[in-house]
């Protein structure tokens, strides 16, 4: 299917590695030209050169922290005409309840809520001038069924479903759209090493690992396994197409069939 993206400029971020990374991929094969972004410059030449040779499209990227204003505002002078932002930046932190600091609900509200509302922010006004764009937001089906062993990921995910749904509102009778998608338990690269290490401490290979989280933890999941970032990133680049303009302010799962609900 030709998604029509040949030509639009994307950014994503937080997209080095993992689902972030398959995002931008999938835009980038499918014709967009794409804005890498990461923490490290050499992370970040690095994925531009992969992807350029893999795709022969305009790549460019974007070194810098998006969770502070200085890089988001760096950023938006150095590419103002983002037509389609996917806020993907994100951290997650298994902790017991008691044991987060305030300064931990700070940080995680910085890096996975703010960043997106900042970016939205920014980009926003061209979009207006526009009258066309997309604002993705990566959440998670932890956003619906908030999880006990990091209650603080949770909060962050859930708000935001308010952010982008409060947003599709107010571009309401415009070319742009607003829309959450929310992954499942998903193999990208810190979910992984993540549970490789858990597996090695417990003495399991990662499919027994698998299969006992699937069977105790995430009993409700459909599929019974971790899904791969590119399936994330499938519903994603449909969703930032033209293809897509009668779908806003929705939360569109990719969740495996984790959330129990017909709706």
């Amino acid at each position: 299917m030709n998604l029509n993206l040949t030509g639009k400029l994307a950014l994503v971020s937080g997209s080095t590695a993992g689902i972030g990374l398959a995002i931008a991929s999938t835009l980038a094969q499918e014709g967009a030209r794409v804005i890498v972004n990461g923490r490290s410059q050499s992370s970040v030449d690095d994925v531009v050169a992969k992807l350029k040779a893999e795709t022969g499209t305009d790549v460019q990227g974007f070194a810098g922290d998006l969770s502070t204003a200085a890089s988001a505002e760096e950023l938006a002078r150095r590419y103002p005409d983002v037509e389609i932002l996917v806020n993907n930046l994100g951290i997650f932190e298994p902790k017991p309840f008691e044991e987060i600091p305030d300064a931990d609900w700070q940080r995680f509200f910085d890096v996975n809520v703010l960043s997106g509302v900042r970016l939205a922010r920014l980009f926003l006004p061209a979009m207006r001038r526009a009258n066309w764009g997309r604002i993705i937001f990566i959440s998670s089906e932890s956003g619906v069924q908030i999880p006990a062993e990091m209650i603080h990921y949770g909060m962050t995910k859930t708000a935001q479903l308010a952010v982008a749904r409060g947003l599709a509102e107010a571009v309401a009778g415009t070319g742009i759209t607003v829309n959450s998608v929310l992954p499942g338990p998903t193999k990208s690269r810190g979910v992984g090493e993540f549970v490789e290490t858990l597996a090695k401490a417990d003495g399991k290979s990662f499919e027994a690992f698998e299969k006992e989280f699937f069977e105790k933890v995430r009993p409700t999941s459909l599929i019974k396994r971790f899904s791969s970032p590119q399936e994330v990133a499938s519903l994603v680049a449909y969703i930032a197409s033209p293809l897509s303009s009668a779908t806003t302010g929705a939360a569109l799962r990719a969740d495996g069939g984790v959330i129990k609900s017909a709706f």
